[in-house]
């Protein structure tokens, strides 16, 4: 009987041994690893190469549909910026999420984080707002880079014109919603 409950001891051990040192398969996730990427997926365990980064995607021509107030000037009358605006601009990087946006000419600096979103901090740029001459206009805004084909940007022109000479400058104020495509 002794000779039985050894054997019967030395089974059940054997049993919780080979059963104990099993590993479960771990459940493989694909998806975006990286932090860094607009499509980040915390939940996966493989990366499968689909991570997109918002600067890189940033850069390029975008094609610009551009929804802004007027500039009403007296004199003059009103100036829409969205006729003196082009039908694209040309964004370019400058590293460590920054970006150069040229429109028509004029170089805007901004930065874009890892979700895509811009912002475009107050700056003075010249910009011929359709008088024949360039215009010192200080522009500031924010934006969003929303997928590779996608974004916009919210922007605010400002700033004064000298229309007659010794008479007090003329203040202008314009705020646009620029959609971006590509």
């Amino acid at each position: 009987m002794k000779h039985y409950s050894k054997i019967f001891i030395i089974v059940i051990i054997s049993s919780l041994l080979v059963t104990s040192s099993c590993k479960k398969e771990e459940e493989i996730i694909e998806g975006c690893t990286e932090s860094t990427a607009m499509n980040y997926n915390a939940t996966a365990t493989s990366n499968d190469g689909s991570c997109v980064y918002a600067y890189d995607i940033a850069q390029g021509t975008w094609n610009i549909t551009p929804n802004c107030e007027d500039i009403n000037l007296p004199i003059i009358g009103p100036i829409s910026l969205d006729t003196i605006l082009p039908e694209s601009i040309d964004v370019q990087g400058a590293g460590n999420g920054s970006l150069f946006i040229d429109i028509n000419g004029a170089q805007i600096s901004g930065e874009i984080d890892n979700s895509g979103n811009i912002t475009i901090a107050e700056q003075t740029v010249s910009i011929d707002l359709g008088l024949g001459i360039p215009i010192p206009v200080q522009i500031s805004g924010s934006g969003k880079i929303e997928s590779e084909n996608s974004g916009y940007m919210d922007l605010t022109f400002s700033g004064e014109i000298d229309l007659i000479p010794g008479i007090p400058p003329v203040s202008f104020n314009s705020t646009c919603h620029i959609t971006l495509s590509k």
